[in-house]
């Protein structure tokens, strides 16, 4: 059903003064919002599209604030329901799949290098689907996906050098995942309000942290700053992101900002990396994993299971990711964890759940 502006945001830690605004463009663009048609059932297939496409490259964290989790697409039946479960928690999978993926592809790539040939290959791919969007673009709406992009950039390079560094590759994927915990607590820098929850998942997170470090075999090195780096700037890439999304498609919106990821790394990669293309076929192979599977096909998974069921459902089954990816890496890499580890990642788990406890909540509801 809908919410009101004041419910949502005491809900969500959003100012109204955000939720109004965002409220204000949407319907400004044509953006199906609520007040008008109350349930999922009675929109039309173009709202439904419309809806799909807006929330395809957010994460958790975006579409978990975004205030169109309130349009009112609760109403859905049980079939619908279960399809959407199963899209989404593909999606997951694929998502937990590329960081083996990624992590063999620098085995034998400069990791920068192959940062770069797999978000422009990626972000070309959604350019030309997104091309008509993309070419009605302002000089302002480019400034504002391509600043986007910059975070996106500067985190994912923090990312793939901590995880060709990594030593526990599910440990990275729980540490990058502080990223869920840290928007709320940057958005008090840019006015945003933020909700009970967040304060009461930061002492999980610390003991986490505390269990990670108290360990004999975890070791605060090079690699786990990387991936803590990477979730701070994934934090901010949200905040710009949110923002950006309220008044950008998202389809084109992702286009840009996996090009300007692309680029930027390419970039960096030239000046600091050599550049080594005499590689195996398996190289390629995992190259083209990634690109097609872990990038492309993802997006186009998580875009049709978003147009299935509310937002709320997709903030929580998304954070799966990290369970996935320590499991695939204890299964393909060999990787196993003390007590101690474990422990300190159910932690952070949780501090992830209690953060989203409102999309948690939401989501028991309907099971």
């Amino acid at each position: 059903m809908n919410q009101s502006i004041a419910s949502v945001a005491t809900e969500e830690g959003i100012s109204d003064v955000t939720l109004y605004s965002w409220l204000k463009q949407c319907r400004q663009d044509g953006v199906p919002v609520p007040g008008n048609q109350p349930t999922a059932n009675t929109w039309s297939p173009d709202a439904k599209l419309a809806v799909g496409i807006e929330t395809a490259a957010l994460s958790e964290v975006e579409l978990a604030a975004d205030p169109r989790d309130a349009k009112g697409g609760e109403d859905i039946n049980l079939s619908t329901h279960h399809k959407a479960d199963l899209l989404l928690l593909l999606t997951t999978v694929l998502a937990a799949a590329g960081w083996i993926f990624s992590r063999e592809a620098v085995q034998g790539l400069a990791p920068l290098l192959f940062m770069a040939l797999r978000f422009i290959s990626a972000g070309l791919i959604l350019a030309v689907i997104g091309w008509s969007a993309m070419r009605a673009f302002t000089r302002q709406q480019w400034r504002s996906a391509c600043l986007v992009g910059v975070f996106f950039g500067a985190a994912m390079s923090f990312w793939i050098l901590g995880l060709e560094m990594a030593t526990h590759v599910g440990v990275g994927a729980f540490l990058t995942g502080l990223g869920v915990v840290m928007v709320p607590l940057i958005s008090l820098l840019f006015g945003d309000r933020a909700g009970p929850y967040v304060f009461m998942s930061i002492p999980f997170v610390m003991a986490g942290l505390a269990c990670l470090s108290l360990d004999a075999e975890f070791h605060l090195g090079l690699a786990e700053v990387f991936f803590l780096l990477s979730a701070l700037f994934i934090a901010l890439m949200f905040i710009l992101n949110s923002r950006a999304a309220a008044r950008l498609p998202a389809l084109p919106l992702t286009a840009v900002q996996l090009l300007v990821t692309g680029l930027i790394t390419g970039i960096v990669s030239l000046f600091i990396e050599t550049w080594d293309f005499n590689q195996p076929p398996a190289i390629w192979g995992w190259l083209v994993a990634s690109v097609l599977i872990a990038t492309s096909l993802r997006f186009l998974l998580q875009t049709r299971g978003q147009s299935l069921a509310p937002p709320s459902h997709t903030a929580i089954i998304m954070t799966l990711e990290p369970v996935w990816t320590a499991l695939f890496a204890a299964l393909w890499l060999g990787e196993s964890m003390t007590a101690l580890q474990f422990s300190g990642c159910a932690l952070i788990f949780l501090a992830m759940l209690v953060n989203r406890w409102p999309a948690v909540r939401a989501w028991i509801r309907h099971h």
